[in-house]
C-alpha cells in the first residue's frame, strides 16, 4: 500500500497539514504563517515498514506495555487506514480530513486479547484532524462494534518542534499548568506531587506520566517551544458521554536515548519536547455498541 501523506489546505489562512497513511500519523502543520508546530525525525521510516518517529503516533488499546501479551503501544500507529470518502472539508473556518480503521483491516501489531483469530472484541476507529490558520485539533472516536466489553488507554503521542534547538533551555522550553499532578517517572519509579514550578528538560532522560487530581477531568497546559514561540494544548475525553479524566506525559530521550533509537536522530533531542494528552487511568470499559472519544485542541499564543 502507498504511504504517500494526504494533504489538507486552509484556503483563507495557508495552513497546511500532512497525514501519513500508516499509523493515520500526522506528521506536519504548518500555520498560515508557515510555523511548522510537529517534529519528525530526520531518520524517520516513512516506508510503512516501522511506526513514524514524529508528528503525532496514535496510542490505543495501551500505553506502554503494561499488558506484557501485547505489543507496546497497541496497534493503531502499525497499520495503514483509509481516508473517509468526502470527508475532505476546506471552509472559511478551517479544513479537516478523516481516516478509519476497523480491527478486521489490523493486520499488525496484534497480541492478547486483541490477537488474530482468538478476539472476541471488535472495534473501529475514526480519526479526524482539522486546521485552521493558528492551529489544529486532533480528534479519535473509538466504536466498541462488538458485544462484548473492553478497557482501552488511548494517547496522542505529539512530538512538538522547538526552536533554535531550545529544548534543554528551561527558560525558552516548558510546560506550564500540571502543578497538582501526580507525577509517575517511568525513569527513576519516584512518585510525587508536582509543584508550582514549570516541568523543563533536564540533562538526562525524562519520561513522566501526570495523573490528574480527583476532580480535574480536561488538560490545559501551555507549552514553551523555544524563543518566542508558545502554544496551548487543551484535551478533553468522554467515554459513552461521560467525562474522563486526561493524564499528561512529557518525554525527551536527551542524548543517550536518542543514540540508542535508530529512527532517531543522535543530536536531534534538542529539536522536540513529547506533550502526549492521554486517557490513561480511571478509564470505564467501554460497553458494546457504545462510543468514546478523546480530543486535543492545539493553538499558537
Amino acid at each position: 500500500m502507498s504511504n504517500d501523506p494526504i494533504t489538507i489546505t486552509h484556503t483563507k489562512s495557508g495552513a497546511k497539514a500532512s497525514i501519513h497513511p500508516f499509523g493515520a500519523t500526522l506528521t506536519s502543520v504548518t500555520t498560515g504563517s508557515g510555523d511548522e508546530l510537529l517534529f519528525v525525525s530526520k531518520d524517520a521510516k516513512l516506508d510503512g515498514t516501522k511506526a513514524i518517529r514524529g508528528g503525532i503516533p496514535l496510542c490505543f488499546p495501551q500505553f506502554g506495555q503494561p499488558d506484557k501479551s501485547m505489543p507496546q503501544h497497541g496497534f493503531l500507529r502499525n497499520n495503514y487506514w483509509t481516508e473517509v470518502a468526502g470527508s475532505k472539508t476546506d471552509d472559511d473556518a478551517s479544513a479537516s480530513v478523516s481516516m478509519e480503521l476497523a480491527l478486521k483491516d489490523v493486520v499488525n501489531a496484534r497480541g492478547g486479547k486483541w490477537d488474530v483469530g482468538t478476539t472476541k472484541l471488535d472495534a473501529k476507529c475514526t480519526y479526524t484532524v482539522k486546521i485552521d490558520g493558528n492551529g489544529f485539533t486532533t480528534t479519535i472516536d473509538m466504536e466498541n462494534t462488538g458485544t462484548e466489553a473492553w478497557d482501552f488507554m488511548v494517547l496522542l503521542h505529539t512530538y512538538f518542534a522547538v526552536g533554535s534547538g531550545a529544548a534543554l533551555d528551561g527558560a525558552t522550553c516548558n510546560v506550564v499548568g500540571l502543578a497538582g499532578y501526580t507525577v509517575t517517572d517511568k525513569v527513576t519509579g519516584d512518585e510525587y506531587v508536582l509543584g508550582e514550578d514549570p516541568v523543563t528538560i533536564p540533562g538526562s532522560l525524562v519520561d513522566r506520566v501526570h495523573t490528574p487530581p480527583e476532580g480535574t477531568l480536561d488538560l490545559d497546559v501551555t507549552i514553551a517551544a523555544g524563543p518566542n514561540k508558545k502554544l496551548s494544548l487543551t484535551a478533553s475525553g468522554e467515554v459513552d458521554g461521560t467525562k474522563v479524566p486526561v493524564s499528561g506525559v512529557v518525554w525527551n530521550p536527551n542524548k543517550e536515548g536518542a543514540k540508542a533509537l535508530g529512527d532517531f536522530g543522535d543530536e536531534q533531542y534538542v529539536d522536540m519536547i513529547c506533550v502526549e494528552p492521554g486517557l490513561l487511568s480511571n478509564i470505564p470499559l467501554l460497553e458494546g455498541g457504545k462510543a468514546a472519544t478523546f480530543s486535543q485542541f492545539v493553538k499558537v499564543l
